[in-house]
């Protein structure tokens, strides 16, 4: 029974020291800024994969971005595989010290990040409806700028401390839209 807790403790500490630091990216390339990426329209497509990594849903989207100063809005559009339609608008915050702050209607609290060089990482509680309830999962959230019109979003979405999904997206600047369903 030791011996089993030992080896418990042991891989849990590994995985926590295996964790990638936002700060690790400091200086990649190209610059990741928000202002610049997300603004006038940008188009999606993604998947969302169940915790055993099987596709559960695909789906595209458009994004109407636009700043003030350093307050951000962005009107999100998700058309999925399935035929469902769903909005998030996001109205996010730049920080003078590279944090981001935001909200959205079906986020918990507020979303909260670092940019650091090429990438931003940033977690947030999403209130996801599920069988006829909601459900408040932890997104941790990596936003990578692959160049000046395409980002790569990989989250990790966790519920009691457990991987329960991960979702890919690609957003595009220079695409026309297309749609999933």
């Amino acid at each position: 029974m030791i011996r089993l807790a030992l080896t418990v403790t042991l891989f849990l500490l590994m995985a926590g020291c295996s964790r990638v630091s936002i700060q690790s990216y400091q200086d990649t390339q190209p610059k990741l800024d928000l202002r610049t990426f997300f603004d006038g329209r940008l188009y999606a497509h993604g998947i969302l994969q169940n915790r055993k990594g099987m596709v559960t849903r695909k789906f595209s989207a458009e994004i109407d971005a636009r700043w003030e100063g350093n307050t951000g809005y962005l009107d999100e559009v998700f058309y999925f595989d399935d035929g469902k339609t769903e909005t998030r608008n996001w109205v996010l915050t730049l920080h003078d010290d590279g944090r981001v702050s935001g909200t959205a209607g079906d986020v918990v609290g507020e979303a909260e990040g670092q940019l650091a060089g090429s990438a931003l990482h940033w977690k947030y509680t999403l209130a996801v409806p599920y069988k006829g309830d909601t459900l408040n999962v932890l997104i941790d959230d990596w936003l990578y700028l692959v160049n000046e019109n395409r980002l790569l979003n990989k989250s990790l979405l966790k519920k009691f401390g457990f991987r329960v999904g991960e979702l890919t997206l690609m957003i595009e600047k220079d695409e026309t839209p297309t749609h999933v369903n």
